[in-house]
């Protein structure tokens, strides 16, 4: 038995606002089936004794230490900007904003 139909497929495509074809239609519904029973396999292993855990392997924290370290002068980062307003970056009025 398939796990996706045609009918349900058009009205996937419907929702999504997605015009697609008879064939597509056809070609999709055939793809979805096959992922979808995929899917469905992998929620027949057993799997009880297996404790849950969010990665295959130990993970350790791969981050740099948090350390303040000395940054760019104000004006040498300005001086590369295309327009600057008081010691900031000037940029372009965002639609819909009021001054």
């Amino acid at each position: 038995m398939s796990a996706i139909s045609r009918d349900e497929v058009a009205h996937l495509a419907h929702l999504a606002r997605l015009d697609v074809t008879d064939d597509e239609l056809d070609r999709f519904a055939s793809q979805l089936d096959v992922i979808l029973q995929s899917v469905n396999r992998i929620g027949e292993v057993t799997a009880e004794d297996i404790p849950p855990t969010s990665h295959a392997v130990p993970l350790t924290n791969v981050y740099r230490a948090d350390e303040p370290v000395p940054s760019l002068r104000r004006e040498d980062v300005l001086a590369g900007a295309p327009d600057t307003d008081s010691d900031r970056f000037r940029v372009p009025r965002i639609l819909g904003e009021e001054e």
